[in-house]
């Protein structure tokens, strides 16, 4: 459904949006007809991301020199926010293209980027970065992984858990202590092959929503790696981290921001529709009010975020901008979706309804990424 926002976008190209026609082409024809098939089996099919890599909408940003789109963020933000529109759940395109792949672009060798960028780009190499553990979650210092270097070799053990793209992964950006006594000094980034002796993936997590999407546990016992695969500088892991998470951060604010805007012009639709004591819905006082103050908040976010878009897309945005962006549109999102299905009745209830699916798969975006508490604490230091 069309957006019945007035806010003027002018933030985006018109080569951003003839790419926004493709993505969404591409998501009403290959993407929506299988999700009913995604959630079932708990991933979504290799078949589905080779087809995105021949669409050109795997890694987006990245240099067409490693077979990229060689475009700006510009162009990875029309392709988060068509999903985050469409209602597709489970696709884990975002994380593989705008946040794991921008470590291996910026850190990598020359070596590493051609061994593996190509076929990130081109859906055949899947990625992943295993940061949480079952005792360290949004604080990464608490992290119990190890990576000892044996001779060539770093040998690594340890537990990760909530990993989005558990299952598909074939490339995952472990973070790991190289120097456990130097706590978050002694943090490192080392590269594992999924087909390495020693890793073995768990289970895949029973979520409230987001069935589709594969998120794992993943093991490591005694796996070794040569020392080649150390991505960056042994003990930089933690500022490589917090270096990236601003546009991680950021990426989940735009997917909220689109996702509000489109379950606000659904719920309106349905209102209109909706025959109630012998009117609409939305003839009643109540339910117009309703959806005025939504519509104030959910322009309110997308200003915001076209704002700090723009930013980004000069390379000013800021971490302090990233976690208040991410803390602002997930909230907002959450109220307001939480409104919305209220005003669908009993119908909210149900999962073949848009709206409810929203409801249950948007909960995490205040929890993944950094928790909203976490976001306070960081906007907090700069008051």
């Amino acid at each position: 459904m069309e957006s019945v926002l007035t806010f003027p976008r002018t933030v985006f190209r018109e080569d951003h949006e003839m790419l926004r026609k493709t993505v969404r082409r591409f998501l009403e024809s290959e993407c929506k007809p299988r999700q009913s098939l995604w959630d079932t089996a708990g991933r979504v099919d290799r078949e589905t991301w080779l087809k995105a890599g021949r669409e050109g909408l795997l890694c987006a940003t990245m240099d067409v020199q490693w077979g990229g789109g060689g475009g700006d963020f510009g162009h990875a933000a029309v392709i988060v926010e068509e999903i985050g529109r469409s209602g597709v759940s489970g696709l884990g395109f975002s994380l593989h293209s705008d946040v794991v792949a921008p470590y291996l672009e910026r850190l990598g060798t020359t070596e590493q980027k051609a061994r593996w960028l190509p076929g990130c780009a081109r859906g055949e190499l899947i990625l992943a970065i295993a940061m949480s553990e079952p005792g360290a979650g949004s604080d990464l210092k608490a992290i119990r992984t190890s990576a000892r270097l044996e001779g060539d070799e770093y040998v690594l053990d340890g537990a990760k858990t909530f990993i989005s793209n558990g299952l598909n992964c074939d490339l995952v950006v472990v973070v790991a202590k190289t120097r456990p006594e130097l706590g978050a000094k002694g943090v490192s980034l080392i590269l594992v092959e999924a087909d390495r002796a020693g890793f073995r993936r768990g289970r895949k997590l029973d979520k409230m929503g987001q069935q589709a999407a594969d998120t794992a546990e993943l093991f490591f016992e005694g796996v070794r790696v040569p020392k080649g695969n150390l991505l960056g500088e042994e003990n930089k892991g933690f500022g490589y981290l917090m270096q990236e998470l601003a546009q991680e951060r950021f990426v989940i604010a735009l997917g909220a921001a689109a996702k509000m805007e489109a379950m606000f012009a659904e719920t309106v639709g349905y209102t209109k529709s909706r025959m109630v004591f012998g009117k609409p819905l939305f003839e009643f006082q109540n339910t117009r009010f309703k959806l005025a103050d939504i519509k104030v908040r959910t322009t309110a976010v997308r200003m915001m975020v076209d704002q700090y878009l723009g930013e980004h897309l000069r390379r000013k945005l800021t971490v302090e901008e990233g976690a208040m962006a991410k803390l602002y549109c997930t909230e907002e999102l959450g109220k307001a979706l939480d409104e919305l299905l209220q005003l669908y009745g009993g119908y909210g209830y149900m999962m073949e309804y848009p709206i409810t699916r929203a409801f249950v798969d948007s909960r995490v975006t205040r929890i993944y990424g950094g928790t909203s508490e976490v976001m306070k604490e960081l906007i907090s230091r700069n008051i």
